[in-house]
């Protein structure tokens, strides 16, 4: 396995099979903030950060009033959101506390801090935000050290008393 990826690939975009198109909306669009970029019928839409084509696509062409799949399973673990700054990903959390909806988990990973939940569907959802590169944990080799420790939500939060 000589070959490598180019450094400047990047993930694009994720489609994700949902139940309920507008229960799935009203999560994304109305809790997390992404705006409807296109339709497919009643069947499909593309929500996006920005003005993107699509970050995201939602569709029922094989779930339409399914239930979810079961925990133990393959399938996609989450999809990652990565938010410009801390206080964006405070806003962010803030908001779905204040809706009253439910986080699994967060966690300092060293380069990263990171919030779960699940959407809807069950699909697993990572709200998280990069440390400056500076800040990284490095092992001796210079590649970083992530770890998984307690995130401190106070402080987290603490972010939107600072203006």
């Amino acid at each position: 396995m000589s070959y490598k990826i180019p450094p400047g690939t990047k993930i694009g975009h994720v489609h994700l099979k949902v139940s309920d198109l507008d229960r799935s909306l009203h999560f994304y669009c109305g809790l997390l903030g992404f705006e409807i970029t296109g339709r497919m019928g009643d069947s499909a839409v593309f929500i996006s950060a920005g003005g993107y084509h699509h970050h995201i696509g939602l569709n029922t062409w094989y779930s339409k009033n399914a239930g979810a799949p079961p925990m133990h399973s393959t399938g996609l673990f989450h999809t990652a959101i990565l938010y410009p700054s801390r206080r964006e990903l405070a806003e962010a959390v803030q908001r779905l506390i204040n809706a009253g909806y439910p986080l699994t988990g967060s966690a300092d990973h060293g380069v990263s801090e990171a919030v779960y939940l699940n959407d809807p569907d069950h699909n697993g959802v990572e709200l998280y935000r990069d440390k400056p590169e500076e800040q990284w944990p490095r092992k001796q080799d210079g590649t970083p050290d992530m770890y998984t420790k307690p995130l401190d939500m106070e402080n987290l939060l603490g972010e939107l008393q600072n203006l």
